[in-house]
């Protein structure tokens, strides 16, 4: 059974570890249809992640970090270009009724479950424990999947629930941006 919970300096080895083992930049052609991340973290990105508790990990019965989400201000993402292409979006994008802003929003993501762990339904328990702490700020949660990280989209749409909301480019790349109400839980009722 894994343990979910706010990330903290003890866990950066094992975030970084899981992250180099998913970065797009370091996979082959095969490996790539299995879901991969696109933004690296360094240590001290990490460590000012944790500083605004934006950081959250599971981790197995050894206390090997198997999953982490990433979820902060676009304050604090604005120094990836990417997400400043995002932002300067929002005056033309709408979720459901509702305008989109850099207030009323934050970035969720990059997430990584290490594949051992994959198709256990840590998605659903690692995002709630970053919506219950997001939900008190941010009403709408956005976040943007490279296209042919189709895993990745299906996982979100379909095991969390996001809505597709807007289609762009960038670095010769397509991306897709997903919009998700905070206040609904992701976790299946029993």
């Amino acid at each position: 059974m894994v343990q979910t919970r706010l990330g903290n300096s003890s866990d950066i080895s094992g975030v970084l570890e899981l992250q180099g083992q998913n970065l797009y930049k370091y996979l082959s052609d095969e490996e790539l249809i299995n879901g991969f991340v696109t933004t690296p973290f360094t240590k001290d990105q990490i460590e000012k992640i944790i500083e605004q508790k934006g950081l959250f990990v599971c981790l197995n019965e050894q206390g090997t970090v198997v999953a982490y989400v990433f979820a902060g201000s676009w304050d604090y993402f604005s120094q990836w270009e990417i997400f400043n292409v995002m932002t300067s979006r929002f005056p033309n994008l709408r979720f459901g009724n509702v305008p989109v802003t850099t207030a009323n929003s934050f970035q969720y993501g990059p997430i990584c479950i290490h594949k051992d762990y994959r198709g256990q339904g840590i998605i659903n328990r690692i995002f709630e424990a970053m919506r219950l702490v997001f939900v008190e700020k941010y009403p709408i949660s956005i976040t943007f999947i490279n296209k042919i990280n189709a895993i990745s989209e299906r996982a979100h749409t379909q095991k969390l629930g996001w809505q597709i909301v807007d289609e762009f480019e960038y670095n010769d790349k397509t991306y897709i941006a997903l919009a998700f109400d905070m206040t609904k839980s992701v976790m299946k009722k029993s």
